[in-house]
């Protein structure tokens, strides 16, 4: 039986006409125990139509923070808006809405399939609003003490589109200051839309994310191989990728041929190296 509870909308941030930044607090109680990566699914009730709108967006706010679940939400008008993100963009801070708990397979693996720590380092690639949950990983791994390597990757069309910038900026600031061996954490981003004026001032990477893990011509390393300082194998790196599809595909594209195995595919013994969510 499927079980709504009633919540507020706390908090929004309007970062862009179609993007927004949503904390929803219960209403009752604190925020239910989750695990980074999970989606919480919001509901809204046309009383018109006696039907109750459910749509599931990842959580970007850590598992330790319980006042509110943050989410960062697009609001997609092409082909066809959809009812309920329009309905939710209409709505003000102190208004109701319905959430169903969190649930969601694309969380962390901690052991290898041996049973082993999985220390492999984390490559975190996200496709515009698909950076949600690895904002919730990182501020959870953080939190935790943990050693292993993190990067994350970032593609936007836009700078203005950089959610988190600034905090991934300081988390990596704060690897620089208290050294690699305490907290071993790398951010960039990558603009695809670079000549457009808007972008005027961008000088980090351009292309899509996956351009990242693409030598370019005339070299034998990637961007990222570059950064970390050794070659990517399933040995020493693990990837998460979230997005919209063709964003995973290129993803894909560049690293399975260098060996690596996605969950939906693992090997007979049960060991992958990428989880994946798509999303829209």
């Amino acid at each position: 039986m499927v079980i709504d509870y009633k919540a507020t909308i706390s908090y929004i941030n309007l970062l862009k006409e179609d993007l927004a930044i949503f904390r929803i607090k219960p209403n009752e109680g604190q925020v239910t125990d989750f695990k980074a990566g999970q989606y919480l699914t919001l509901g809204i009730f046309f009383p018109d139509e006696n039907k109750m709108d459910r749509r599931a967006y990842s959580i970007a706010s850590p598992p330790q923070q319980k006042k509110y679940f943050e989410l960062v939400i697009r609001w997609l008008k092409r082909p066809v808006s959809g009812k309920g993100t329009t309905q939710l963009f209409d709505k003000k801070e102190g208004e109701e809405i319905f959430w169903l708990k969190p649930a969601g397979t694309f969380t962390i693996n901690d052991t290898m399939i041996n049973g082993y720590p999985d220390d492999r380092r984390m490559v975190l690639v996200g496709g515009d609003t698909g950076l949600a949950p690895f904002i919730s990983y990182s501020m959870y791994l953080k939190s935790i003490g943990t050693k292993r390597e993190i990067i994350v990757l970032h593609g936007v069309e836009n700078m203005d589109e950089l959610i988190y910038r600034e905090l991934l900026t300081d988390l990596e600031d704060q690897s620089l200051d208290q050294g690699r061996d305490t907290w071993n954490f790398r951010y960039r981003a990558s603009i695809s839309r670079h000549q457009e004026w808007i972008n005027r001032s961008w000088s980090g990477h351009k292309g899509q994310v996956e351009s990242f893990l693409m030598p370019e011509p005339g070299e034998d390393k990637s961007p990222l191989e570059k950064l970390i300082g050794e070659t990517i194998t399933p040995q020493n790196t693990s990837f998460y990728v979230c997005g919209w599809q063709n964003t995973i595909n290129g993803v894909l594209d560049c690293i399975v041929p260098k060996g690596f195995v996605t969950e939906k595919n693992k090997r007979k013994d049960g060991s992958f190296d990428i989880k994946v969510e798509p999303y829209g």
